[in-house]
């Protein structure tokens, strides 16, 4: 399956809300074992809400090798990649560690 991010969300992946709304559907495509791209192309502006809820609440479902292999990306800016980067390392400690997460929702 193949999203257009552009179509689907716009130009600008800012928001939780629109993050959200790409989890809800990559989520199921996922736990059934289906590979999902989601192609970036012609979109210019990325904040960390938008990849935390689209992508980033995926690894209390998934390993980071189950994501490596069946979520492919396409498209993102330089500055889109590094947002998401950063996002999957913060994610990836989140849901790994106890600690971190207590650590974290006291703030």
């Amino acid at each position: 399956m193949k999203l257009q991010i552009h179509e689907l969300i716009g130009p600008n992946c800012i928001t939780l809300e629109d993050g959200q709304v790409v989890y809800e559907r990559v989520h199921p495509e996922l736990k059934a074992g289906r590979s999902i791209e989601l192609d970036f192309k012609d979109v210019q502006l990325f904040a960390s809400p938008f990849f935390n809820a689209a992508v980033g609440q995926l690894y209390k479902d998934f390993s980071s090798e189950e994501l490596n292999r069946l979520l492919i990306m396409r498209g993102l800016t330089p500055n889109g990649s590094i947002v998401l980067r950063k996002v999957g390392e913060n994610a990836k400690v989140y849901y790994s560690s106890a600690r971190a997460k207590n650590v974290i929702e006291s703030v």
